[in-house]
């Protein structure tokens, strides 16, 4: 448990940065999709050939990773496909709704129980979201498309988590990974041939950013998240990752100059109470 202290707050720092990488960045939502996606699976792939993660594996095993690849690849094309319409704060807010998702489907597949503690903290945090996304005064009538596709990537980061659980129980981190993280790779790649976007001819800055969405909300952040998911169940690793809507607006605030209102604090403020809440008390 001391652990899981220490490293889920760097995993929320880390995963904080990727709607700023996004902003950034001068590429179409599915390229940027894809580089995170390839590049992360290519840090991993000497790794996982050291480790020979394929290997000691049944069939009835392999269609998990590939489920999980193929929601996380949904996850990223539309949640940053959301973000080219509105705003970080709104957009972080919807698809961090997930824990709603994932507490229903923790307890209908995987049998976890969903307790009180887990519900308050649930609806706190939830509550937090929504005032962080009530203090965004950057709406306009093109952000309902925004919305509408944050509210489609925590639906799909829901299956992400739910199959991550599954198969964390008696999976090394590697070998959960690297698979589902190459899996992802693919199915953006394909999207992005499907949808012909241009692969190449951005900015050198857009390709830096591009690296660092690799590096640190995937590799460090993702992955952070896949580690706990050993130790702890769906629905209270998704209520650890709330914690982005807070650092993503402070972030936003002070690279990008978007608004920070009392009600980003405010809402700040009870996310970090429901996540304490999860993780302090049995849910």
């Amino acid at each position: 448990m001391n652990r899981l202290y220490l490293f889920l707050p760097i995993g929320i720092a880390a995963i904080s940065t990727a709607s700023i990488f996004v902003k950034l960045c001068d590429a179409p939502a599915l390229i940027i999709a894809t580089y995170r996606m390839m590049l992360a699976s290519l840090v991993l792939m000497p790794f996982a050939c050291y480790k020979r993660t394929w290997r000691g594996r049944e069939r009835s095993e392999s269609g998990w990773p590939l489920l999980s690849g193929l929601f996380l690849s949904l996850h990223f094309a539309f949640w940053i496909a959301s973000l080219k319409y509105t705003s970080v704060a709104s957009s972080v807010v919807l698809v961090t709704t997930h824990p709603i998702f994932v507490a229903i489907g923790g307890h209908l597949f995987l049998k976890e129980r969903a307790g009180r503690n887990l519900i308050f903290g649930i609806a706190l945090s939830v509550l937090g979201s929504g005032l962080i996304g009530y203090g965004d005064g950057t709406l306009s009538k093109e952000a309902l498309m925004g919305d509408g596709l944050a509210l489609l990537g925590a639906i799909a980061a829901s299956g992400y988590l739910l199959v991550g659980r599954k198969m964390r129980k008696d999976r090394n981190l590697l070998s959960y990974i690297f698979p589902v993280y190459s899996t992802a790779g693919l199915i953006l790649v394909l999207l992005a041939l499907i949808f012909q976007k241009p692969f190449f001819g951005y900015s050198s800055s857009t390709y830096v950013y591009l690296f660092l969405l690799a590096l640190v909300p995937q590799l460090i952040g993702h992955t952070t998240f896949n580690w706990a998911l050993r130790y702890l169940p769906a629905s209270r690793v998704a209520i650890t990752i709330l914690g982005e809507p807070m650092g993503s607006t402070l972030l936003a605030y002070l690279i990008l100059g978007e608004g920070l209102t009392i009600w980003k604090v405010i809402g700040g403020i009870s996310i970090l109470a429901g996540i304490l809440i999860v993780l302090n008390k049995k849910a």
